[in-house]
């Protein structure tokens, strides 16, 4: 037999580290982080920027709230026009280069009028979200952390409030107080707060039977901390969301009883009041309702789309 052929058997003795080394692959490379640890609200970020629709719906929202209160000022340093200026000598003129949106029937300069009834309708769709975030947020996160009898109660009162219908609430609060801006937004969040309360309640629901709540249970936390310090703060995704979209409603709903006569009163007026004014004569003087409908659908349109931007971008489950 060749002993050339015969295989030497290696001893432990003649092992070194260079045998257990792994064939091409360097160490130092595999330890090194390939891409840049971010945030959570900076990867939300990211990910809303990259959404070109919700950008724009961003930046026509940010153009409309800044025209909103500049243009009213740009009127009044070029032709001398206010909000109650009026001309009944120059009655429904068409657009021009110093009526820029028109006059209507007492003369009034269109371009100040719509801007500020833009003022007013962003007025209310922001202070009846807030007021929805706060009633909304305590309620539901009351409802979703206690659970039980606690929550079967509260849940209850919220189904029956739901199921009185929104806009008879509405009508009554405003034929039985004095129509004002102030009455506007009470009569919007009587029963606006419900959505927001049971949407909370679903993530706090969710949320509460996690470790990390679990642990800080353990050291001692009581509920008020719990629900919060942690529990909250990690359900801000959704009532951003809710917020964004609830805005919209709002400023709808104000229009909308601007139109039927039981919003802002004159000489205030409102983009739904200014639709209901120029109703009669629109046949003939259409930029009366063409501005003002151009104006409160963009908006509504902006807030809508932004809304949806940024849910998806909130939403983990749409990560990559």
């Amino acid at each position: 037999m060749d002993t050339n052929s015969i295989k030497v058997m290696t001893t432990p003795a003649d092992l070194t580290p260079d045998d257990f080394r792994k064939i091409g692959t360097d160490e130092k490379e595999a330890e090194v982080i390939q891409r840049e640890s971010i945030s959570a609200w900076r990867d939300a970020w990211q990910r809303l920027r990259s959404n070109k629709m919700a950008m724009t719906a961003l930046v026509v929202l940010l153009l409309i709230t800044i025209t909103a209160f500049v243009g009213p000022l740009i009127s009044k340093w070029v032709h001398g026009y206010n909000y109650y200026s009026n001309d009944l000598l120059n009655t429904n003129k068409g657009p021009s280069a110093t009526h820029w949106f028109g006059t209507d029937d007492l003369g009034r300069d269109m371009w100040v009028r719509t801007w500020k009834g833009t003022q007013i309708s962003l007025l209310v769709g922001f202070a009846a979200a807030c007021i929805d975030l706060f009633i909304g947020v305590i309620y539901g996160g009351i409802m979703g952390y206690f659970g039980g009898r606690v929550d079967e109660i509260m849940n209850k009162f919220s189904e029956i409030l739901y199921s009185i219908p929104y806009l008879l609430v509405t009508i009554l609060l405003l034929v039985v107080m004095e129509p004002s801006l102030g009455t506007i937004i009470l009569a919007l969040t009587i029963t606006g707060w419900i959505n927001m309360s049971w949407i909370v309640r679903g993530e706090i629901m969710q949320l509460k039977n996690r470790e990390f709540v679990l642990a800080s249970r353990s050291m001692g936390a009581g509920s008020g901390r719990l629900l919060f310090r942690h529990l909250l703060p990690n359900a801000v995704g959704p009532i951003i969301v809710t917020v964004t979209l609830s805005v919209p409603n709002a400023i709808f709903a104000e229009a909308f009883l601007s139109f039927l006569g039981l919003g802002v009163q004159a000489p205030i007026a409102s983009l739904g009041s200014m639709i209901n004014d120029a109703l009669t004569g629109w046949l003939y003087y259409p930029w009366r309702m063409l501005f003002p409908a151009i104006v409160i659908s963009l908006t509504m349109l902006a807030f809508n789309i932004f809304g949806d931007g940024l849910r998806d971008a909130l939403d983990p489950k749409l990560k990559k």
